[in-house]
């Protein structure tokens, strides 16, 4: 039965996507180390849904790896409250969306250029897009396209993206170097590891899931868990490691779960919080590069493995809905493109 959902695929082929995303920054690296950094008063990340996550993994990452202020917010904030966001200063604002029609995003990055607030990066799924034509550099990643509702290969090809991009602004390091790795990673993490998000999407005695993630990794916690929600209808939230023991670990008890998305550079610290809720009664799966229930042994620097959070656990969300009899193509009242007739001014 789960093999007659796109879904599938998608998350077990993204590697391919991944490819790509390198390749297409790597093929505009002239157009994007242009971009003089230093110019700017802030870097500003935005999205809608899973893009706005995206975002927030994508600003931490690109300010500890280029040094520059960087912050995220989802587009409807920038649209609604610009006056809490904008001043007289340059901003380089990076705008994300699988479709390039979202129509939050679409709004705020034509307001942006007409008032020349500073340069636009596009990072999408279409070229063909009208989002790509706004941009002043436009990186498109065609491999990440779904015909599914839940957003996975686009996603990861996407942080890919935006991981390269942050590697060749922070280090100059064309981040083509680290292409096989990545991708024979990937591969190798879902063949290891899908049998044993199927056992988890098979678990029907847990009835909530909680994902802690830090640093860049808070981003990618809360996209998880999105996936867990959209698919699959779970209850689930996703916290920073530490603020979980102040109030949140109040819930937990034998039917939780708890994902802990390790970092390698405070790991024990991680590791310490996933002790509390064990002994809570909670169950625990964590992930990361050595030491961790799922372990990536990728050899790459911690900054630059961020999407090998995404497929096993992508996979998890995917197995729990058709567990529980649920249309991962298309999760209840979602669509791919959210449209909205945005009142002009």
């Amino acid at each position: 039965m789960s093999n007659e959902f796109v879904t599938l695929n998608e998350i077990l082929t993204q590697t391919i996507a991944w490819s790509e995303a390198i390749d297409v920054i790597s093929g505009n690296s002239n157009k994007i180390k242009g971009l003089k950094l230093k110019s700017y008063q802030q870097v500003l990340f935005i999205g809608c849904g899973s893009t706005y996550y995206l975002s927030l993994s994508a600003a931490s990452l690109f300010q500890s790896l280029t040094g520059i202020i960087a912050r995220a917010l989802p587009s409807s904030e920038l649209l609604l409250f610009p006056e809490s966001v904008f001043s007289k200063n340059r901003v380089l604002l990076i705008a994300i969306s699988r479709s390039g029609k979202t129509s939050e995003t679409l709004r705020v990055v034509e307001e942006f250029k007409k008032k020349h607030y500073g340069d636009v990066v596009v990072i999408t799924n279409y070229s063909d897009s009208p989002l790509a034509e706004l941009g002043d550099i436009s990186l498109s990643i065609n491999a990440g396209q779904e015909e599914s509702v839940a957003q996975t290969r686009s996603f990861s090809s996407m942080l890919v993206a935006v991981t390269a991009m942050s590697e060749l602004l922070g280090s100059n390091n064309d981040f083509g170097q680290y292409k096989d790795a990545l991708v024979s990673s990937g591969k190798r993490l879902i063949y290891k590891y899908q049998s044993l998000a199927e056992e988890l999407g098979n678990d029907h005695i847990t009835n909530q899931v909680f994902f802690l993630g830090s640093g860049s990794l808070y981003g990618l916690a809360s996209e998880i868990g999105l996936k867990l929600k959209e698919m699959s209808q779970t209850v689930t939230e996703s916290f920073h490691s530490f603020e979980f023991r102040h109030g949140p670990i109040s819930m937990v008890d034998n039917n939780t779960l708890v994902i802990g998305l390790i970092s390698e550079s405070v790991f024990e610290d991680d590791m310490e919080v996933i002790k509390d809720v064990q002994s809570f009664g909670a169950k625990t799966i964590t992930i990361g590069e050595k030491g961790t229930d799922i372990e990536f042994n990728s050899g790459l620097k911690k900054l630059l493995r961020g999407v090998l959070y995404m497929p096993v656990m992508q996979l998890m969300a995917y197995y729990r809905a058709v567990s529980f009899s649920k249309n991962p193509d298309s999760p209840r009242n979602i669509t791919s493109i959210v449209k909205l007739d945005m009142r002009k001014e």
